[in-house]
């Protein structure tokens, strides 16, 4: 078991409510999008590693050397994840075909990360890596916060640094009571306020089948029962109370 210094981040997709109407197809093609929106995150945190996929969020983690100064431009890293999202988000919404509330409710998703630097022990299972330690509950912990907004980036005081030009001007300093841990003083970015550019695509009706046709073939072990779709999706929350067999 390996202990080493690092950066952890969770981008955490929120939005899909209980007011989402809860049968097959929506919460199949609600699996497929987050899916995407995942992917689209994943491939755009460059210098990060996926620790875990966790339902409707991404683990990551990216080692460094020291302290947390060598934590590298963070802020231009989130920027650079939330743009991703944001063009993601805005493809899904102008291909889309299908009307159902899981491809409807695209434009509802928001995005919104936590980071913290410390200690993690790395092993590995079979052919998985994991990650433990005190560092690792600090930034899931910090998911449950009083911050105001439903798009930010929260994170711990040794990372205010590493937010950069991009969103140190922006952070606001607000101390946080995590369970089992105790007063943490973190500092908040609104994401609103981060100018994002904009996409411009014009619609494409081949476009649309064609996403229409992935998506219905990537759903297909959701309808049939095979799968259970947005098992451990915790923001969509209520939703999925008493429907462990989506009808």
């Amino acid at each position: 078991m390996a202990i080493r210094r690092a950066v952890l981040l969770i981008a955490d997709i929120g939005g899909y409510t209980r007011f989402m109407t809860v049968h097959r197809i929506n919460l199949a093609h609600a699996q497929d999008v987050v899916a995407q929106l995942l992917e689209a995150i994943i491939d755009a945190a460059r210098g990060f590693e996926l620790a875990k996929l966790e339902g409707d969020a991404a683990f990551l983690y990216a080692p460094i050397a020291g302290d947390a100064a060598d934590a590298g431009p963070l802020g231009a890293q989130i920027a650079e994840i939330r743009q991703a999202f944001l063009d993601r988000q805005r493809e899904l919404t102008i291909d889309r075909l299908c009307s159902c509330d899981g491809c409807i409710k695209v434009t509802d998703l928001k995005l919104k990360f936590v980071a913290h630097a410390g200690e993690v022990a790395e092993q590995r299972v079979k052919r998985n890596r994991e990650l433990a330690g005190v560092s690792v509950i600090t930034v899931h912990r910090m998911l449950k916060n009083s911050v105001p907004i439903s798009e930010y980036a929260l994170v711990t005081d040794p990372l205010l640094a590493a937010l950069g030009p991009e969103l140190r001007p922006l952070a606001q300093t607000q101390p946080e009571h995590l369970e089992g841990i105790g007063e943490v003083q973190t500092h908040y970015v609104d994401l609103a306020d981060v100018r994002a550019a904009a996409v411009a695509r014009p619609p494409s009706l081949w476009r649309k089948l064609r996403a229409w046709l992935g998506m219905t073939l990537r759903s297909l072990p959701y309808f049939v029962g095979l799968k259970k779709p947005c098992e451990g999706f915790h923001n969509l929350g209520p939703a999925l109370e008493g429907h462990d067999h989506p009808h």
